[in-house]
């Protein structure tokens, strides 16, 4: 988050918010807010909404998103908001929105679904070797 300068705003259980402040060197060739980092900040708070509710001794990682761009990302800033709609042992799912403020305006600019894998971790804050979804040597 620290290269497109986004910040997290609010963390509480299943619900993260992840601000970005609308930049030229975010933009396409239009001058709208790349749908690539709008996408990024969008995954990385559903992805922490669902670690505040990960089992112990687990991270977590996407394996599946989709979203859908509702309008062009014109805005002053943008809010992530990503919250955990079914958490469960091995996968969380969850929702996400992207929220795009100019002046006293709020538009919903995207929607995302998202799956998340409840990765084990040892004590050294790794995945063990040879479990699901370690990357392999």
């Amino acid at each position: 988050m620290e290269t497109l300068g986004a910040q997290l705003s609010v963390v509480e259980e299943g619900e993260v918010r992840i601000v970005l402040t609308s930049r030229r060197e975010l933009s396409q060739q239009h001058g709208f807010t790349h749908a690539g980092a709008l996408t990024a900040i969008v995954d990385s708070a559903c992805g922490y909404a669902a670690m505040t509710v990960a089992p112990p001794d687990h991270d977590v990682l996407t394996v599946e998103f989709k979203v859908n761009f509702l309008r062009p990302a014109i805005a002053d800033r943008f809010i992530a908001i990503g919250k955990v709609t079914k958490a469960g042992r091995t996968l969380t799912v969850c929702t996400g929105e992207v929220l795009g403020e100019r002046g006293s305006t709020r538009e919903v600019i995207a929607l995302m679904q998202a799956t998340i894998f409840n990765v084990p971790v040892d004590a050294s804050g790794k995945a063990p070797r040879g479990s699901a979804g370690a990357p392999k040597a």
